[in-house]
């Protein structure tokens, strides 16, 4: 094997992901990720941490999409409609060429317990960065932490709605779709 080799992280997580399928996860090592890539096992711990990390990567992009849009919506704007623009920009993000990837990636982590947590944790890091970033706004609690975990909902049901086989939809349309029942639902509560 070469010493440098082009595209080593996409190759990795491709045949990580071709290997959590066929074998599931547990029974895949790092060894065998990085022979199926053609790459050495350094080269593995080069872009990652350990194994799980080939599905969550760096959180920080998304992070800055949420806090970005959030910052940037009218001083007039509701909580909501803030955290509305937040999903947004995060749903975009996503495109079409992704879905198959992504809906083998959910499928990954939806047959592993450690995963499944791995997953939870991302989801509590973003609902934070919708928080935090509605403070820095002036939203109170529990108003902000409200509206993050309303976000939070909307996303992950858009998400999983966009990963179904039968649902064409875009992303952002689901997302925006989704924030609205969620409003309507809290409406109900009163």
């Amino acid at each position: 094997m070469s010493r440098w080799e082009p595209n080593a992280r996409e190759r990795l997580v491709g045949a990580a992901v071709e290997l959590f399928i066929d074998r599931g996860y547990e029974s895949v090592t790092v060894a065998e990720i990085a022979q199926r890539a053609g790459l050495t096992k350094r080269t593995f711990f080069r872009h990652f941490a350990d194994k799980r990390e080939i599905l969550f990567g760096d959180q920080g992009p998304h992070r800055r999409l949420f806090a970005d849009a959030i910052a940037g919506m009218p001083a007039s704007a509701t909580p909501l409609e803030v955290v509305g623009a937040g999903v947004t920009a995060f749903a975009a993000d996503f495109s079409e060429e992704h879905r198959d990837f992504l809906a083998k990636r959910q499928e990954i982590i939806g047959g592993n317990p450690d995963l499944r947590e791995r997953e939870l944790l991302k989801r509590a890091a973003l609902t934070a960065v919708m928080a935090e970033a509605l403070g820095a706004r002036g939203v109170k609690e529990p108003t902000a932490s409200l509206a993050a975990e309303v976000g939070a909902l909307a996303l992950n049901a858009a998400y999983l709605r966009w990963l179904e086989p039968a649902n064409r939809q875009a992303f952002p349309e689901l997302a925006d779709q989704a924030l609205r029942e969620l409003s309507t639902a809290t409406e109900a509560l009163r």
